[in-house]
This record gives C-alpha cells, structure tokens and sequence, in this order.
C-alpha cells in the first residue's frame, strides 16, 4: 500500500512537471511577444528616425556631447561619458548575454523568440488539421482534398496574418507608433511605409509557411551564435538521452521527434542537435508516454555529456537484445 502511494506521487510528480514545464514556456513567450508589439507604444525601446535618437524606457538616448558641453569639458570627461554611458553598459549586456548563450544555449529561441512562438503555433495547427508539421512531410493520415483545402486556407490566413501584425511592429521601432497605428486605421500611410508593410507582409509569410525551420536553423544569426558558444561548452546545459534504458523505445511511436519544433533528432547526442531550442517539448512528450513507469522520462536535462560522439538510438543493440530474449525464453 505504501509503495503503492509512493509509485503514484511520483507519476504525479512526472505529470506535474511536464505541465510546469510548458505552461512555464507560455507564459514566457507570451510575455515577451507582447513586449515585442508594445515596446515602441509604450516607449520601453524604439529609434525614432524622426530625431534620430533611441528611447529607452521614455528617454532619448543621448550621449549629450553638444558642442556647447564640449567646448567646457576636458578629454577625460568626454572619454568617461563616454564609457560610463556606452561603452560600460554594452559591454554589460554583451557579455551577460554569451554566459546565458555559453550555459543554456538557444534557451532564447524556447523560450522568449517572437519567431519561435509563430514557428511552435503553426506547428500545431498544421498537425492538428493536416496531420504533419511541414509541408516538406508526407502526412499520415489520408484526408479529403476539401478537407486540406480549407484546413491550408486557415493556416495562409493566420500566416499573413501574424506577419502583417509583425510588419506593423516592426516598423513602429522606426516611426513614432501612435501616428503610425492611426495613419494604418485610416488607410493613409505613407507611401515609403506602405512598401515597408507589404514587403515584409510577403516575406514573413513565405517564411512563417514554407521555410520557418530553415529559418530558425540555418538562417537565424542569433541563433547560429548562441549555439556555436553552447557547443564550446563540454558542461551546458544539454537534453540527454538514458541510453541504459533505450528498449524502451521500441514500442514508441517517436513522440519525442514528433513534439520538437525544430524536427531534430532528439534522442541524438549533443552534435545532432546543434540548433536545439531548450524548448523541452521533447522531455514533456516522454513524460507523457512513460508515465505509467517508475523510473520515469528517458530525456532530461543534464549538465554535459557522457560521450561526446555522434549517435543515434542504437537500434541495432535494442533489437539484438530483444531476440536474445526469445531464444532464452523458447
């Protein structure tokens, strides 16, 4: 009885922690693609190119080297206004930011990227409605041509969508928002912006529909430069695979596979998942199939690695031990 209630908390616990986990997720992205849209309103972060001037939390940005200063300070003022109020706090925000990069690696595509949000929300939908992630992948289920039609029409709409949303914002980091969000209501932008909005309308919706993984593998530079520092690092912060208990995976669908966004191989070694996202979709979807077993999730994070080479499940030895196992048996 005891062992029996200790066995139940403990999948509680699995459950729990997998809920944690994305809901966690959520309300991180959430949070910040907010602040990506309302950043330039709110005047948290912008560039005017009115004044040519950032604002930071409603202050323009300045330096304040006007030629009257000038003609009264000495070398030394001007060189320690200079770095008490650029160079110091660069410095600060660049070096923070490759210690997070060098430690969790792409922790910022999982869990804050406006992009990533979009690419994990058209996943789902298109896996929900034509039964594969992409459409580079043969879908599983065969359904009727209407039935795709209609469920592909959703998905471009909801596409164009987002990237109109994305192209309006964008631009309000340039242009003073509010004269922007009223000239947009009225139908009486510019014609400069007009072309900024339906260029980048174009471009994010070609993206967001045919080639968002590509994008956030290979075409991402901050991507690309968060997990170039993650992989220096022998000790980050990395979703390892419990290879001692890799039979398990025979009688698995790939749900792991199936729930990364960025269609990696999962249960890989740390050079195969070059571009992983921390998102932990993968250990929430083990989770999930092992919740029934004791020793809980094969995937987990982990500080490092234990080998360092290129492998996948080794399916060789998963079947060999299992017809050992029926001859032994026989």
């Amino acid at each position: 009885m005891v062992r029996r209630f200790f066995f139940q908390q403990e999948l509680l616990g699995y459950v729990m922690r997998s809920i944690y986990l994305q809901n966690a997720r959520l309300i991180t992205r959430t949070s910040f693609f907010l602040l990506f849209l309302f950043a330039p309103l709110l005047d948290i972060f912008r560039f005017d190119l009115t004044t040519t001037q950032f604002v930071v939390f409603g202050f323009r940005l300045s330096l304040d080297l006007t030629p009257e200063w000038l003609s009264q300070a000495t070398a030394l003022d001007a060189g320690l206004r200079i770095l008490t109020r650029f160079v110091l706090p660069l410095f600060i925000i660049i070096a923070s930011g490759l210690y997070i990069f060098w430690r969790w690696g792409r922790i910022y595509c999982g869990w804050l990227c406006p992009h990533f949000s979009v690419v994990e929300m058209l996943n789902g939908m298109m896996l929900r409605w034509l039964d594969r992630v992409t459409l580079w992948e043969p879908s599983r289920e065969v359904r009727p041509v209407w039935h795709r039609a209609i469920a592909f029409s959703m998905i471009l709409v909801t596409a164009m969508f987002v990237a109109f949303t994305w192209a309006v914002g964008l631009l309000s980091y340039l242009m003073p928002p509010v004269p922007l969000y009223i000239a947009i209501f009225n139908f009486d932008v510019a014609f400069p912006q007009n072309v900024f909005l339906l260029a980048a309308t174009i471009v994010f919706t070609l993206d967001f529909i045919l080639a968002r993984h590509l994008f956030c593998r290979y075409g991402c530079a901050v991507g690309l430069f968060q997990s170039l520092f993650w992989m220096m690092n022998t000790k980050a912060i990395v979703v390892s695979f419990d290879r001692d208990r890799a039979a398990l995976c025979k009688d698995c669908d790939k749900d792991c596979e199936d729930a990364c966004p960025m269609r990696l191989s999962v249960r890989g070694y740390k050079r195969a998942k070059f571009t992983c996202t921390q998102c932990a979709q993968c250990i929430s979807a083990c989770q999930k199939v092992q919740k029934d077993n004791p020793d809980g999730t094969l995937l987990d994070w982990s500080a490092g690695e234990k080998i360092k080479q290129v492998s996948l499940i080794p399916l060789k030895d998963v079947t060999s031990k299992k017809s050992e196992n029926k001859k032994q048996s026989q």
